[in-house]
């Protein structure tokens, strides 16, 4: 289910006079219901919205609610609890007629869960909501053998289970934990069934909430689970979204009120379905089940690689780079908001690393978000599989089809690669380069200051004119960049890149007009033993020259031997006519080739990138 809708069935358009004369009568039969459906009533209204809508909807309507998922209509005659009853039946004639051990993830109200049970099936419930608990416990009693916690954090013995049942729980939960999950919790032969919706193909630049079906098969396969049945349900779930515009208009009123809701939020609400109602008539989203079968344990296993988990990480890193990184650099890299970063696991041991960081970008002026690669290593004894069978394909194109593209958490992604790495990514389908990034050279300058310009060191945003000033620098710069994709640099990003870095130190200086209260442009250095790196540049494209030659000025301050700029090769000319001079390697830019992203021609040379872009710098 998406994160709006549950299931719902399709009824008659009704007077506001007949609905009030229905829900008074609702009234008085609640009261006379038995104390246990009194108390799930009164605990379907403590559900998390939207799914306190939609319950209560449904008792509004049907006097009862025995679940809280889609329901599949064969016909258009079909009640809600028929048509959600056909689901669960798809579920129970997959099932083995003699007993299993089963974990339900999400239980719902606990309809197929109680169904289980009376089978003679050993069912363990999983919610991470303790709403839905207390309904089942007032449906069932206090003794039903659910407990309130995540997937990510359960822990079983091994083979503990014989099916993993996802009844549209699925969509909520990272495929990675799925399937590792699974992985240990069942026997070779064991089962995964999943009900749900999925993503049939990807349009949007935004993030879309539902998985790639593609994606998911792709997995699945990649760790060792084949594809046993596949049924496309969706023409049979689509017209649940109908159902439910019609049953929230009908009792609207009676649930703004009963359920303290402000008079906008059932109007998002379904707006929200009228938009998954046209991807259903798209073909972009769609409804399946889909039964795995484990097969095999994979000898190279992909898997998430969080903070629990960095020591592994950083033990690897200083094997593979022969130098330490340390713990708060891995979170200044992978703690902030939406950075990601996968493993592959031999034998228990990481064996191979792959890291995103995110990052807010401009594409041709419209607010996006890219993450950066970064920290790509393979254990040296793990490197001469350099195949699509091997740990650096296995985990590059997992990242990708799980976090990179349309519809995902980053739209594109960029890196700074050696050639080696490059040539093998391109050679595998990985990535397709895009530009590259020069390094441009300057000797230090004199120490006379400029007549009309003046320096202002920033050492912290203690004075409010700072923070504004550098937001209006970046606007300005922003603003001429319509044409190329460059990443966000206003001062929240600037403070969070240079300011609370963990380890190095840098010179932000603003140039501030000498008469007057102009601003310039704003410049960050780092200065190593023997040089200073331009490592940003925030102000309108006419001021490079100007900010160019103060940090000259200032290198020749500090007594280095040279300056320097690394700037993608599009917008070098804008510097070598101020005198630099090329020098080093280029840096290959890659894009995806992998997912379906915005197309590598869409982006050939329109980066704009500095050091400052660089995790490692």
């Amino acid at each position: 289910m998406n994160k709006n809708v549950r299931s719902f069935r399709q009824i008659p358009y009704q007077s506001e006079t007949a609905v009030h004369a229905m829900t008074q009568a609702i009234d008085s039969d609640v009261d006379s219901l038995p104390a246990w459906e009194q108390n799930m009533h009164a605990a379907c209204k403590n559900l998390a919205f939207p799914l306190n809508v939609y319950a209560y909807a449904l008792i509004l309507e049907e006097g009862q609610v025995d679940a809280l998922h889609y329901g599949l209509f064969q016909r258009d005659d079909m009640s809600i609890r028929q048509a959600q009853q056909h689901s669960t039946d798809l579920i129970l004639l997959r099932l083995p007629a003699s007993p299993s051990r089963i974990l339900e993830i999400g239980v719902g109200l606990g309809a197929t869960f109680s169904l289980l049970t009376q089978q003679g099936h050993q069912v363990h419930g999983i919610t991470p909501d303790s709403a839905q608990i207390a309904c089942l416990q007032a449906r069932f009693g206090q003794q039903v053998a659910v407990s309130c916690q995540r997937l990510e954090d359960f822990e079983a013995a091994a083979e503990s289970f014989d099916w993993l049942l996802f009844q549209e729980s699925a969509q909520y939960i990272n495929p990675l934990v799925i399937f590792n999950q699974a992985l240990g919790l069942l026997p070779y032969g064991g089962s995964i069934l999943i009900v749900d919706e999925f993503a049939l193909r990807r349009t949007e630049a935004h993030q879309e909430g539902l998985h790639l079906l593609a994606d998911i098969l792709t997995l699945a396969d990649r760790l060792g689970f084949e594809l046993v049945e596949h049924i496309d349900l969706s023409s049979m779930a689509a017209p649940t979204l109908e159902h439910l515009l019609r049953m929230t208009h009908a009792h609207r009123q009676r649930l703004q009120r009963d359920l303290g809701l402000e008079a906008g939020v059932l109007a998002q609400l379904d707006e929200s379905n009228r938009h998954y109602r046209k991807k259903y008539a798209e073909g972009i989203f769609g409804y399946a089940l889909l039964h795995f079968r484990k097969k095999t344990m994979p000898k190279w296993r992909v898997d998430l690689l969080g903070e629990q988990r960095a020591a592994e990480m950083l033990s690897l890193f200083e094997q593979v780079f022969g130098h330490s990184m340390s713990p708060q650099l891995w979170r200044w890299k992978y703690g902030r908001a939406n950075s990601q970063a996968l493993g592959i696991w031999r034998d228990g041991r990481l064996v191979a690393h792959y890291g995103g960081m995110s990052r807010a970008i401009l594409l041709f002026g419209e607010a996006r978000t890219a993450v950066q690669i970064g920290d790509v290593m393979v254990d040296p004894a793990e490197r001469g599989v350099l195949t699509r069978k091997g740990p650096f394909f296995l985990m590059a194109a997992t990242f990708q089809e799980r976090y990179i593209g349309y519809g995902k958490v980053f739209l594109t992604a960029y890196g700074f690669p050696n050639e080696r790495a490059m040539r093998v990514a391109e050679r595998l389908g990985l990535y397709t380069g895009v530009g590259s990034v020069i390094e441009i050279e300057w000797k230090p300058a004199g120490k006379m200051p400029h007549c009309l310009t003046r320096l202002q060191p920033i050492d912290d945003w203690h004075e409010i004119w700072q923070t504004s000033a550098i937001d209006a620098l970046w606007h300005q710069m922003a603003m001429e960049l319509q044409d190329a994709i460059v990443g966000v640099r206003d001062q929240s990003y600037l403070r969070a890149r240079y300011l609370d870095h963990p380890e190095h130190a840098y010179q932000l200086v603003l140039v501030v007009s000498r008469f007057g209260t102009g601003l310039r442009g704003l410049m960050v250095l780092r200065h190593d033993p023997h040089e200073t790196e331009i490592m940003d540049l925030i102000a309108p494209l006419h001021a490079m020259p100007l900010m160019v030659s103060h940090a000259r000025r200032i290198a020749g301050i500090h007594g280095k031997n040279r300056l320097f700029l690394r700037i993608p090769k599009n917008f070098a000319a804008r510097f070598t006519a101020t005198g630099g001079v090329q020098t080093g390697e280029e840096i290959p830019i890659p894009t995806p080739a992998w997912s379906h992203a915005p197309a590598a021609e869409m982006l050939h040379n329109h980066w704009w990138l500095t050091g400052g872009d660089m995790d490692f710098r």
